[in-house]
């Protein structure tokens, strides 16, 4: 396969094809947030201080953590690589890092839950991906700004040039070198965030400069020269990740396509949120994944395992709806690309090599007309129990009465069913001969 170039991906950055090609994952956010069950930013949106958050530390034991489960989860949805938050900006390790004793095994659950994922998602030959956070509201080290939890705390605001950001940056090299080195090959590592462009007044937001951001890319393709990095290294450059809105349109940059990746929460938090009903339906969340592989993105979503460690009800009612409908479409989304055909009204596209993927968002009266396809397509079946949809083609010598739709020179019609196929987004499959458009 020849390697593609991307406007955000270095020449010398390694082959993201299985990245592309693989379309959707799980993301998973756990961490000491999750008992508090009210966002994962939790700490700094309450201004916790780290004294008064450490009792979510203490009280950290996932008896009912399930990580098999989890990942049962997204293998059955289609999901083909997981994400999990090893360090969230809480600071609270989820390994036994050496170099803090602000980690899982210092708690009363005492086990390497990064261990525990590793090995499961080896079982089920998923990608792995590691989130680590940047920023530590922890580390006594970490530089107050405007978002730490202790930016109204006028003590800590006097004292805070005692703070040593470079013995952070230190600190944040020895625990991706952990991340790195114990844990055998790793795919992804999902570095959150950079904000420079933030201006308080009083403090500025963190970057490039505050992390050595470049020392940090290159400490990570050092220790695993294959791992793909994301974008918020604030260098300008990794998998573009754009979070709780889905681009208008593909992303391209000095007329090349942007390697990118949608994440979106189930409702709208990332962590474990007894509190927020802003669910989004299976049907939205299945269009959003559809929408993101049409125009040439892959699609990370979400849980938040409660603080047992277990997936709660609504959670699963969305990986169950999602797994009935990647059951029968998976073909649709895993290793397809955008197509260059014009999608029709209410619909999105997707292909691979000879197959065209019609994907119909609302369901038309009979017909769905598609553009310069006459005399392309050798067969049309809907995807789901592959029964035969009829196509019509342009003919110059039809008599159009009152009765027939008028199809345009060059395009073809499906013909369809009254009622909508019992299937949250149906799909026609198009045997393409000629896929030129």
């Amino acid at each position: 396969m020849t390697k593609k170039h991307y406007a955000n991906w270095p020449k010398d950055y390694q082959d993201p094809s299985w990245f592309t090609h693989d379309r959707f994952g799980m993301f998973i956010h756990f961490g000491l947030f999750s008992l508090a069950a009210r966002h994962e930013w939790i700490m700094t949106t309450e201004q916790i201080t780290p004294a008064d958050y450490k009792r979510y530390f203490d009280h950290f034991d996932p008896d009912q953590l399930d990580i098999a489960g989890w990942l049962d989860q997204a293998v059955e949805a289609g999901m083909k690589y997981v994400v999990l938050t090893t360090k969230h900006h809480e600071g609270f390790a989820l390994w036994n890092s050496q170099l803090t004793s602000y980690k899982v095994t210092e708690t009363p659950f005492e086990k390497d839950i990064v261990q525990f994922f590793v090995d499961e998602a080896r079982k089920r030959q998923l990608k792995i991906g590691f989130y680590y956070s940047l920023i530590d509201w922890h580390h006594k080290d970490f530089t107050l700004d405007g978002l730490h939890p202790l930016r109204e705390n006028q003590f800590a605001r006097d004292t805070k040039d005692q703070r040593q950001m470079r013995n952070y940056r230190e600190y944040l090299k020895g625990q991706i070198t952990e991340l790195l080195t114990n844990y055998g090959p790793i795919d992804y590592m999902w570095y959150d965030f950079s904000y420079p462009h933030r201006d308080w007044g009083w403090s500025k937001g963190k970057g490039n400069l505050d992390w050595d951001g470049e020392g940090i890319e290159n400490l990570t393709r050092s220790l695993q020269p294959h791992i793909l990095i994301n974008d918020r290294l604030d260098l300008n450059r990794g998998v573009k990740t754009p979070e709780q809105y889905q681009p208008h349109h593909p992303i391209v940059e000095d007329g090349k396509p942007v390697l990118w990746e949608a994440c979106q929460t189930m409702n709208e938090s990332w962590g474990y949120d007894k509190y927020n009903a802003n669910w989004k339906s299976v049907d939205q969340i299945l269009k959003m994944l559809v929408d993101t592989v049409s125009k040439n993105g892959n699609f990370l979503l979400n849980i938040g395992p409660t603080a047992r460690g277990a997936i709660d009800d609504l959670t699963k009612e969305r990986l169950d709806g999602i797994k009935v409908w990647m059951k029968k479409h998976e073909r649709s989304i895993v290793g397809c690309e955008p197509s260059d055909f014009i999608s029709p009204l209410d619909c999105r596209l997707t292909q691979k090599d000879d197959r065209l993927y019609v994907h119909i968002f609302s369901w038309p009266y009979r017909h769905i007309h598609l553009k310069d396809l006459q005399g392309k397509v050798c067969y049309a079946q809907f995807l789901h129990d592959r029964s035969e949809v009829f196509i019509e083609e342009f003919d110059r010598n039809q008599v159009i009465t009152s009765t027939e739709t008028h199809i345009e020179a060059g395009d073809i019609v499906l013909n369809l069913p009254v009622i909508k196929p019992d299937v949250a987004i149906p799909v026609i499959e198009l045997f393409i001969t000629d896929n030129r458009p």
